[in-house]
């Protein structure tokens, strides 16, 4: 008595298949392509202070520059690149960390946080209305483009 017809068909299947090297290549390229378009999305340190800066400096932050090598010391140690804060006498005070630019430290109050995330967020809705229009601009020119390749109403005689 030979072995189930379902077991039979199995070992078939996974005996009898191989696997084609130029698939593998093929799913390869695709994930790399993936990754390295992902990683060209990505902000890098400078552009993240050079985008981040002005806005602080609009919002009313003071610069302290890393002047002295005990300030270039502390600026190593603390968070680079991120708006953090800390407590002094029950008042909340902000403080961003920038090695990479300007070596230097913004610090402002509750009011300049508050200033800096209204700039932020009227940044964020220009930047979104204006890749918006980009995408309409471009859904329009496509629209044209298939209304010149149509060949219209069919005419007949």
């Amino acid at each position: 008595m030979g072995s189930p017809r379902l077991i039979r068909g199995r070992r078939r299947i996974f005996s009898g298949a191989r696997r084609s090297p130029h698939r593998f290549v093929a799913v390869f390229a695709i994930a790399l392509a993936a990754l390295l378009a992902g990683c060209s999305l990505q902000e890098t340190p400078a552009q993240r202070a050079e985008r981040i800066e002005p806005m602080l400096a609009a919002a009313g932050f003071h610069m302290l520059p890393a002047d002295t090598p005990e300030r270039l010391t502390e600026t190593q140690r603390l968070t680079p690149l991120k708006l953090r804060y800390y407590i002094d006498n029950g008042q909340p005070h902000y403080w961003f960390n920038d090695p990479v630019n300007c070596h230097c430290v913004y610090i402002g109050s509750e009011k300049n946080y508050q200033q800096y995330e209204q700039i932020r967020l009227n940044q964020q809705a220009a930047s979104q209305e204006a890749e918006a229009a980009q995408m309409n601009e471009e859904a329009a020119q496509q629209e044209q483009m298939n209304m010149m390749l149509w060949p219209g109403p069919f005419i007949m005689y």
